[in-house]
């Protein structure tokens, strides 16, 4: 295998290690604790998501679009400033803890302890991605999986959620360390230099904005279907996108990924060229998959999703589509972030948004079936958008000086 394919096959692999890791915490926990106990390691388990999540637009998205020397310099801060911020929110989150009663205030309390180790650790992912070597990822984040798992399984039935926490927190240690050692030598001699996360403009800022906008909205769109939708068709919509979950994995290897490996490719058409072809290929396998959840027999669909099969299975060719346009649509944004790095936020806020629109639109017409189609339908017109913005981009000649990220033109 070529070097090229073994790093895409790394980035694969670690994305899938990551996501196994995060599936996995939650299902050792709901099985060792009591329904109280999993509702407070809940609360704590989604918002060290939204934490990490704001650190992977504010800081790794920024890192993983470095190109050139100064690769070394902006792994180096990354990790200083990930470290520096992750130790201020905790100090807030033990404050928060502090004053919360019972099992969620020390729940609280273990994050904030906990929280430098677990975001320093997840955010060396996207040095060695800026670095294009995937596969030291991939060794410490297998590193992870394993040791979290380990630490969980020794954990007695009833374990208070504060424990939980304190445990899947220390257990990231080893992978911390060993991500540490292996990034080592590609950042000796240089210093971290703190000042462009802190000023006014840093790109990560747009990126920030990207996610909150993409996460408020799949939670307005949660919110809305809540307020109007019956349960089952809530159930049924959750339960026909979970069963997309290897699709996921594929989507955010790209997103992780993809900008060291298109920065290689020269100039706009080489890069439109290869998204291209690579947003085709996660199209077919998007309906693919999609066919193949559709022949399931039903014995097999109740083993996967019990009860709920056969409200979700009816989702599926609408699904299917929907998860068949977000991989055009990923690799669209995916070209833009390269060669416009700013010319993703309106994207994504307009589209997002009329996502949302036609979601409840469909359900009001239309019952689930409608809600399904219209999600399909926000992430096909998104697509479009990001192509025909992608299409009329103005990108320098590669004889042109490097621009940095931040000063890429949005044009």
């Amino acid at each position: 295998m070529s070097r090229r394919g073994l790093a895409a096959l790394s980035s694969v692999l670690d994305q899938a290690a990551s996501s196994a890791t995060n599936i996995l915490v939650l299902v050792l926990a709901a099985r060792l604790s009591s329904a109280s106990g999993f509702a407070a390691f809940s609360m704590v388990y989604v918002t060290f998501t939204v934490l990490l999540g704001l650190n992977m637009a504010y800081v790794g998205q920024s890192v993983v679009l470095e190109q050139g020397e100064r690769r070394a310099v902006v792994c180096r801060s990354a990790v200083a400033f990930t470290g520096s911020a992750a130790m201020l929110v905790g100090a807030a989150l033990a404050l928060v803890g502090l004053f919360l009663s019972g099992a969620t205030g020390w729940a609280f309390l273990a994050l904030g302890a906990v929280l430098p180790l677990v975001l320093v650790q997840d955010g060396l992912r996207y040095c060695f991605s800026a670095l294009r070597v995937p596969e030291r990822a991939l060794a410490a984040d297998a590193l992870r999986l394993v040791c979290v798992v380990g630490a969980l399984l020794l954990q007695p039935a009833g374990v208070s959620p504060g424990r939980l926490v304190l445990v899947w927190g220390v257990s990231a240690l080893p992978a911390l360390a060993l991500g540490l050692w292996l990034l080592r030598p590609y950042v000796r001699g240089v210093r971290a230099d703190l000042r462009p996360y802190l000023r006014r403009g840093h790109l990560g800022q747009r990126f920030v904005v990207e996610f909150a906008v993409g996460n408020g909205s799949s939670q307005l769109a949660v919110l809305g279907l809540g307020v109007f939708a019956t349960p089952l068709a809530v159930g049924a919509l959750r339960g026909a996108s979970t069963l997309f979950g290897p699709l996921n994995v594929l989507f955010n290897s790209a997103n992780a990924f993809g900008p060291p490996m298109l920065g290689r490719r020269g100039g706009k058409r080489a890069v439109v060229r290869t998204t291209a072809a690579l947003g085709l290929v996660l199209a077919v396998l998007g309906a693919g998959w999609a066919a193949v959840l559709y022949l399931l027999p039903d014995r097999l669909g109740r083993q996967l999703l019990g009860d709920t099969w056969g409200s979700a299975a009816a989702l599926l060719p609408a699904t299917g589509a929907q998860y068949a346009a977000m991989g055009l649509g990923t690799c669209a944004l995916l070209t833009l972030r390269v060669l416009a790095p700013k010319a993703t936020l309106a994207v994504q806020v307009v589209f997002s948004v009329l996502s949302v629109v036609l979601l409840l639109a469909g359900y009001v017409l239309w019952g689930a079936q409608g809600a399904a189609w219209g999600l399909a339908a926000g992430s096909t017109l998104k697509a479009l958008a990001a192509w025909t913005r992608t299409t009329r981009l103005r990108v320098p000649a590669p004889s042109a000086p490097a621009r940095t990220p931040a000063d890429a033109p949005a044009t």
